[in-house]
């Protein structure tokens, strides 16, 4: 037996707060959006460096308040680069965990949190 990746869904309310988020401060990337009709609610896939999120504007998709831990290689450079944009909402840290990880938080506009974390 085999699993396979695992793409976590992300409750969001607002496109463009989203899109400053996830793609100016984050560096994701689109993958795809889709829209079942002009005016209706968004659903979209992300990526970064073989990350994938789904960000859903769909009320039954997802609740807000989720947790995600995304592996990292590489925290400290990431980290630098998270700061060097001088992000007005978030300038997260990277912290030592009593197991021994490197963990970054995130708390994205919607109340989610992200956790990059790097294995020592």
């Amino acid at each position: 037996m085999s699993l396979g990746q695992c793409t976590p869904i992300i409750r969001i309310f607002d496109v463009a707060k989203a899109e400053e988020f996830y793609f100016g401060f984050l560096g994701f990337e689109i993958e795809f959006h889709h829209r079942f009709e002009p005016d209706a609610p968004l659903y979209l896939g992300i990526t970064r460096d073989g990350c994938h999120l789904h960000l859903s504007e769909h009320h039954g998709d997802a609740s807000p308040g989720c947790a995600v831990r995304v592996a990292v290689d590489g925290i400290d450079a990431y980290h630098a680069e998270l700061i060097a944009k001088g992000y007005r909402y978030c300038r997260p840290g990277v912290e030592r965990m009593p197991w021994g990880d490197r963990e970054m938080r995130v708390g994205d506009p919607f109340g989610n949190r992200i956790v990059f974390f790097e294995s020592i």
